[in-house]
């Protein structure tokens, strides 16, 4: 007995892949990197507006540029380049926490996730 998806008139979308996936996993890992480097680099008042606010403001930029229902379409490059600014400051955040090794693994999964699925967009 096969399943078939369920068709809803007038809403067209691709099954999700395990690719997908992994980039909603590098999201959260880039969001909960930011917690963490605002609540443990920065002192007391400031550790609070950091730690709430850098998750806040990748959050934001997520949803305004790289989300699959983006507010504002980019070109696919400058799109790239946005993603690409994400991984970067979550890679120092990890490298100013000490732990450059974790940051290196992240941009490693967050940009070749990204460059497999720049490919499959352009395709």
């Amino acid at each position: 007995m096969s399943q078939d998806p369920v068709v809803v008139p007038g809403v067209s979308r691709r099954p999700l892949t395990a690719l997908d996936l992994i980039r909603v996993v590098v999201l959260l890992a880039a969001l909960i990197t930011f917690a963490l480097w605002g609540f443990g680099s920065w002192p007391l008042p400031w550790n609070i507006v950091v730690g709430v606010g850098a998750p806040v403001v990748t959050l934001l930029v997520w949803a305004l540029f790289l989300s699959p229902r983006a507010v504002l379409h980019l070109h696919p490059f400058l799109r790239a380049l946005v993603e690409l600014l994400i991984y970067v400051a979550v890679t120092l955040a990890w490298w100013s926490l000490g732990h450059a090794w974790m940051g290196l693994a992240f941009a490693v999964v967050a940009v070749t996730a990204g460059v497999i699925a720049g490919r499959r967009t352009l395709a």
